[in-house]
């Protein structure tokens, strides 16, 4: 089985091509160039030096978020559009916890940060068990002291990983003391490999189907900022109607 692996939920646009024994290849890029500018070359790329058509391709992995809202509605867009001409099943893969699975198999709580603006980071916690990465705390929008206020109530030590790290690592460092240790840049960023990874080990373990293209929607977690703002212009036309 042959998966393309795709994940734009951060300024980083990487994908990947991995298989049921080996990880093909790779490309990432950490630049200010936007998501429509670099992603489609990238993958053209990938494909070519693996010498692969889409015909080869079994599954398309996405990362459907939490992140950023334009980045994530690209990813999501560009998998439907690669999946349409041959019908390829798509899979969801949350960009939380594809960041945590950068760090396999290790005893203490993986906590990956996103800077979600507004002082919040998105976040979860995960933690290994029986080789099996599992989510113990639930996925969600929260501010650091929030995050704190969670992870200081258990005993072991929390390694953090994430964009978040570039705001917000010396304030946890701060809170946490030597209970917190901040992951290097090489694996605090994401990696399409992670995801395909991830879809790869749900589908054979039988943890999610397989789904239509068509039914695969990104996961924002909380409204976008057009959206409150519309909602708050909204409030403030009917409170000057009623005035």
């Amino acid at each position: 089985m042959n998966i393309l692996a795709i994940d734009t939920s951060s300024l980083v646009a990487t994908v990947a091509v991995i298989n049921e024994e080996k990880l093909l290849g790779e490309y990432t890029i950490n630049t200010p160039m936007t998501h429509s500018q670099k992603l489609m070359p990238i993958i053209d790329e990938l494909m070519k030096q693996l010498d692969l058509k889409m015909d080869d391709i079994d599954l398309i992995a996405v990362s459907r978020g939490p992140g950023s809202f334009t980045g994530i509605r690209i990813g999501v867009a560009t998998a439907k559009g690669l999946a349409h001409p041959n019908n390829i099943p798509i899979i969801g893969i949350s960009s939380l916890e594809g960041l945590a699975s950068n760090i396999p198999f290790s005893e203490y709580l993986i906590c990956p940060i996103m800077d979600a603006r507004r002082n919040q980071v998105y976040t979860g916690v995960y933690k290994w068990e029986e080789n099996k990465l599992n989510n113990i705390v639930e996925e969600a929008p929260l501010t650091i002291k929030e995050l704190t206020d969670i992870l200081l109530k258990r005993k072991e030590k929390v390694i953090f990983l994430g964009d978040g790290l570039n705001r917000y690592g010396k304030d946890i460092i701060d809170k946490f003391k030597d209970k917190a240790i901040l992951a290097p840049q090489y694996i605090s960023m994401q990696r399409a490999s992670s995801i395909g990874q991830l879809a790869f080990n749900k589908v054979k373990n039988g943890d999610a189907k397989l789904k239509s293209y068509l039914d695969i929607v990104p996961v924002y977690l909380r409204k976008s900022e057009a959206e409150r703002q519309y909602e708050e212009k909204m409030k403030r036309c009917l409170c000057d109607e009623e005035s």
